[in-house]
């Protein structure tokens, strides 16, 4: 593969992957005026968040089937279509109901995409490159929560909140006609495979059941929904608790994505020296003391905004560490089956980021920061502790050389 085409498929995958962040990251400067819009307050409105991220978790189970027996292209078109309608749909939403379910409609959608991107990295890439790879599509998707907000508090103050979807449906389009004609095909369609409840079962059973990914996996899941925790309640803890407006937080959590996105690109350079499985215990640990510490001062009074910016830019640090290396850890093992596998470990990281996001909704916004760092740091010490527990089970380590691991 030269590196023009080396470079084009890491754009066209990484602009599919980051389509759910991007999803997520633009609306948010919009959640008091969709609020004041939709007669409801903050809190009911980041239930259209929750719904997003139930939508995308079942959404991969649904998808990851499809594309093992169908190929990689067919469910990702019709995938984008039902994102680019529903994406309209949430225009037009009339009450908080409406956008909830829509958005529940609009995930549904958008997830054929980062399923289908990520099983095509096991399916371009010799096995050896897949962490490189990964890091690469999490530099663009890295570039959207970089991106969204700061577009999105522009558009919500020029044209209203309602606008903000005809964007992201208009990026639909254009990832589709992009996928249609320059995206390859890369894997043949396997027709063996059932499409019945029962195998299809099956085939998640025989993945789960294999400690390597239930391990990674799992513990790279907890660690993950941490984000999840911070981007459904930085909405309440920078407009309404610090009282910034919607342009300064979407520059604000764009600045703060630079540590996701910087950690990601030097976890690269550090994998030249150590493997994945060295590093994310590390990584995890330094995440854990960090939720921990922010807990403690968030609870005492302790902390203004510039330090609730610094531990918060340390905590989406260690994340650009953990995330690419126990995704291409979980994986590893994986050949036939990468379609379904990738599903699985995608519909646990967002379920349980789900349920991350949902526990922030729960809470009264007189609460503040609380239930956002509180959320946090128990993810984070849940991981720490899946990944100690569960490298007991793992035998011999599916691994690749020089990058230390396989992947996705």
């Amino acid at each position: 593969m030269n590196r023009k085409t080396f470079v084009s498929l890491v754009l066209i995958l990484g602009s599919l992957t980051a389509l759910g962040p991007f999803s997520i990251d633009m609306y948010l400067p919009g959640f008091p005026a969709i609020a004041k819009s939709l007669n409801t307050t903050v809190s009911h409105v980041s239930l259209s968040l929750a719904s997003y991220f139930i939508g995308i978790s079942a959404g991969q189970l649904l998808y990851g089937p499809l594309l093992d027996r169908f190929g990689r292209k067919p469910p990702l078109f019709i995938g984008l279509g039902v994102y680019i309608l529903a994406s309209i749909g949430c225009s037009f939403a009339a009450g908080i109901d409406q956008l909830v379910a829509l958005r529940f409609i609009q995930a549904i959608g958008s997830c054929a995409a980062a399923v289908a991107s990520i099983a095509m990295v096991r399916d371009l890439f010799p096995v050896e490159e897949n962490a490189k790879v990964f890091a690469l599509l999490f530099l663009v998707v890295g570039a959207s929560p970089m991106i969204a907000p700061a577009v999105g508090s522009y558009v919500t103050a020029a044209w209203g909140w309602s606008s903000v979807f005809w964007v992201l449906g208009g990026m639909g389009l254009v990832l589709l006609l992009v996928c249609v004609y320059f995206l390859p095909d890369s894997y043949k369609p396997d027709t063996t495979l059932s499409l019945k409840p029962g195998p299809i079962i099956s085939s998640f059973l025989s993945v789960i059941r294999e400690p390597q990914f239930y391990t990674y996996a799992l513990a790279g899941s907890f660690a993950f929904s941490g984000l999840f925790a911070y981007v459904a309640g930085s909405p309440l803890l920078f407009m309404k608790v610090f009282g910034l407006s919607e342009k300064m937080y979407g520059w604000l959590f764009a600045g703060l994505s630079v540590g996701f996105i910087g950690s990601n690109q030097l976890n690269t350079l550090v994998l030249r020296k150590y493997r994945s499985e060295q590093i994310v215990p590390v990584a995890l640990a330094c995440q854990a003391i960090t939720s921990v510490i922010f807990v403690l001062g968030v609870y005492n009074g302790w902390f203004g905004l510039g330090a609730t910016l610094f531990l918060l830019f340390i905590f989406l640090s260690c994340l650009g560490f953990t995330n690419p290396n126990t995704s291409a850890l979980s994986l590893a093992p994986f050949t036939r089956n990468a379609g379904t596998a990738s599903a699985l470990m995608g519909a646990m990281q967002l379920g349980i980021g789900t349920l991350a996001s949902v526990g922030i909704s729960l809470f009264d916004e007189k609460a503040g920061a609380l239930p956002m760092v509180g959320i946090m740091a128990f993810s984070s010490i849940a991981a720490l502790v899946l990944l100690l527990v569960g490298r007991r089970n793992i035998g011999q380590l599916a691994t690749g050389s020089g990058a230390g691991m396989m992947a996705h």
